[in-house]
């Protein structure tokens, strides 16, 4: 630490993006002056990528800050942020990277803000190396919100590697004051498995079949007799930009626990 600045070395343990988001947020949350260096040392490509420079500047948008040193191949930056503020933003890296990082960095910030955010992000909905957003809404949205945490999301658009293209809407309620503490700590016994196996561009729906259905088998050999319901869907071209293809299933136990995964 040096005054009241605390440093980050970015490139600890696997050296990627997350330690970025996590000390953005904590920053902003906490009105704690941050500098980080060596980001994404650990990676082949070192430094600030467009979608990184998204979220960051996004960060300091929200909380009027004070950042120094953010551009496309940055291995430091300082962060000084003031009062988080809700209200409407847009974030677009201008590339496939992930629309869910984008959301990652930002909504632990605005979950304390002081009125209703909108976020517009564009970007890839189903990115390589990031969080789907279909798990996202299947398995995170409900387990947040137990929590006291209320969001929306609207796909307007899908978009995948390399073209990118995807569109989302989500919108945030405040907690206005702190969250509901919860207890997760008997998992239970699986009761039903759902999921969606989905295809975009010059896939054919053939594809989304056959991952769903060797994904069922695998699952029906160690949860015999379990209800599996996974749709299976081709996304309309109006609605789709890119080829892309991917499953994400989510297990329901008996006392309201859900587990889940995507590929």
């Amino acid at each position: 630490m040096s005054g009241n600045l605390i440093e980050i070395d970015g490139g600890m343990m696997e050296g990627g993006g997350q330690i970025l988001r996590n000390a953005l947020a904590f920053s902003a949350l906490l009105k704690k002056p941050i500098r980080i260096y060596n980001i994404r040392a650990g990676r082949s490509t070192p430094g600030l990528r467009p979608q990184h420079l998204s979220g960051v500047t996004l960060v300091r948008d929200i909380t009027n800050g004070r950042l120094i040193g953010a551009e496309v191949g940055s291995t430091e930056i300082t962060f000084y942020p003031g009062d988080i503020t809700g209200g409407k933003y847009t974030a677009d890296p201008g590339t496939a990277g992930s629309i869910m990082l984008l959301f990652q960095v930002s909504f632990p910030c605005v979950v304390f803000a002081d009125k209703p955010t909108d976020f517009c992000f564009r970007g890839g909905t189903n990115a390589e190396m990031a969080p789907q957003i279909d798990e996202t809404l299947m398995i995170f949205k409900p387990i947040v919100e137990r929590f006291g945490v209320r969001f929306s999301c609207d796909i307007k658009k899908r978009g995948y590697y390399p073209k990118g293209g995807g569109e989302a809407i989500f919108k945030i309620d405040p907690c206005h004051s702190t969250l509901q503490p919860i207890e997760i700590l008997d998992p239970g016994n699986i009761v039903g498995i759902e999921g969606r196996s989905f295809v975009a561009g010059v896939l054919p729906i053939k594809v989304a079949h056959g991952m769903a259905d060797a994904a069922c088998r695998y699952l029906r050999s160690s949860f015999p007799g379990i209800s599996m319901k996974v749709e299976r869907v081709k996304e309309p071209a109006h609605l789709a930009v890119g080829n892309g293809s991917g499953i994400v299933l989510m297990a329901k136990t008996g006392t309201g626990c859900l587990i889940g995964g995507s590929a």
